[in-house]
């Protein structure tokens, strides 16, 4: 099989001598300058090694303390890393074999190749693990800047190769120290990759342990935000009955004080119905109880009048008389003034029936024994004794009247007879007069 040669120098040898191989005169020249390259290549492959052994190692430690999308972007990209540094690192120990056997380089070559290949497809794979670790992460932007960033910088690994081919031959006598260091390497990256990988593993959990937290979290803010849109309508049923509170307040006041109108229609207040106010004082219908009680200036609903006016008032209108005039007299209480329709107070039929003891008295003088005694004792009361005087005589048990006065007083009597009792003997029973009554 013939097998391309390194581009460069090289350009157009094989690995068989017949074909115009490295080994021809020709071409033999160029044999250090490609091992010096490929010594080079294996310290920068070892150290590229290291460097992606060591951002495994940080790669898991952050996976470890931020299970976010970000964790599981740098491990991917440590891992794409610490797989190409392993290809290099594999390629550069078959060209550092050549230091031994030169005839051996033309498979480096063909092993670098295949390990670029290989590159390659480390470098899609890590594309693929990029996108699930987007897909997991919810951060497929950092992860594409991330590949931006390592396309960048494996431009420059390029660019540094060919700036130290120049100085490939000073490297040439640390060709077997390199390739112990290349095998180490080669162990050490096996063990960063298979670090890398429970790295990425864990970050892969970690990823959906975030992923379950994010739901929980939007869970919680979902029931936080239902719980705020209750508390919302707590505060705003609260403030509703705060306003009906204020309102029913206020209506319980203007219904126990309120005396300048109505409180609805017509309703009013205890206190107007009690002392007074718009449209109740001398209103049609209305009228408080203190002017039912005590008004004695005008009527209380324009009918009616006041329980004092009825008692002791002498209003005009008030034509009935209040109970004090049936008392003492009408209008101003005057006893001879009629207090209504002609009637006169109960003081005047007492003065009257006063006058008619009086008039009694100086008619009849009372029980006595003889009829000096019934004149002495009249006169001496300051009383005249007049024709038809009368006294009870205990002596004769007969009313006596007087017939003719006494002339004067004293020992001179007038003439006194006796009421005698009508002799009712010689008159017939009832029974015989009812009888003659029958038979006539």
């Amino acid at each position: 099989m013939t097998t391309a040669a390194r581009p460069g120098q090289f350009t157009g040898a094989t690995d068989n001598s017949a074909n115009g191989g490295l080994f021809g005169d020709t071409k033999i020249d160029g044999i250090p300058d490609l091992v010096g390259a490929d010594v080079l290549a294996a310290q920068v492959a070892a150290a590229a090694a290291k460097v992606s052994e060591t951002n495994a190692g940080t790669s898991e430690t952050n996976a470890d303390a931020d299970a976010t999308a970000t964790a599981a972007d740098r491990v991917a990209t440590g891992a794409d890393r610490v797989a190409t540094a392993a290809d290099v690192v594999s390629t550069n120990a078959d060209v550092v074999t050549t230091n031994a056997n030169v005839a051996s380089i033309s498979g480096s070559v063909t092993a670098a190749a295949n390990s670029a290949t290989a590159a390659a497809s480390s470098e899609s794979a890590a594309a693929g693990s990029a996108t699930t670790a987007s897909t997991q992460a919810n951060t497929a932007t950092q992860q594409a800047n991330s590949a931006t960033t390592n396309a960048s910088l494996a431009l420059g690994y390029k660019n540094s190769a060919e700036t130290a081919k120049t100085a490939a031959e000073t490297a040439e006598t640390n060709a077997e120290t390199a390739e112990t260091n290349a095998e180490t390497a080669e162990t050490n990256a096996g063990n960063s990759a298979t670090a890398a990988a429970s790295s990425a593993s864990t970050a892969t959990t970690q990823a959906t342990n975030a992923g379950n937290s994010a739901t929980a979290s939007a869970n919680s803010a979902t029931a936080s935000a239902n719980s705020a849109t209750a508390s919302g309508n707590s505060a705003s049923t609260a403030s509703g009955h705060a306003t009906t509170a204020t309102n029913e307040a206020t209506k319980s006041q203007n219904y126990a004080i309120k005396v300048d109108g109505a409180i609805t229609g017509s309703e009013y207040s205890s206190k107007a119905w009690a002392t007074g106010g718009t449209g109740i004082d001398n209103a049609s219908g209305g009228g408080s109880a203190k002017d039912w009680a005590t008004d004695t200036t005008n009527t209380v609903d324009n009918t009616e009048y006041s329980a004092k006016e009825y008692a002791i008032g002498i209003q005009a209108g008030q034509s009935n008389g209040s109970a004090k005039q049936w008392a003492l007299g009408g209008g101003n209480f005057v006893m001879s003034t009629a207090v209504s329709g002609g009637e006169y107070s109960a003081k005047y039929w007492a003065d009257q029936a006063a006058s008619s003891v009086a008039n009694f008295d100086e008619k009849y003088y009372g029980n006595y024994a003889s009829d000096a005694a019934a004149e002495n004792a009249h006169e001496a009361a300051g009383k005249t004794v007049t024709v038809g005087d009368l006294y009870y005589s205990t002596s004769v048990n007969a009313v006596r009247y007087c017939q003719v006065a006494p002339s004067g007083t004293g020992s001179p009597v007038g003439t006194w007879q006796s009421i005698a009792q009508q002799d009712l003997s010689g008159f017939a029973t009832n029974g015989f007069s009812i009888a003659m009554s029958i038979a006539l």
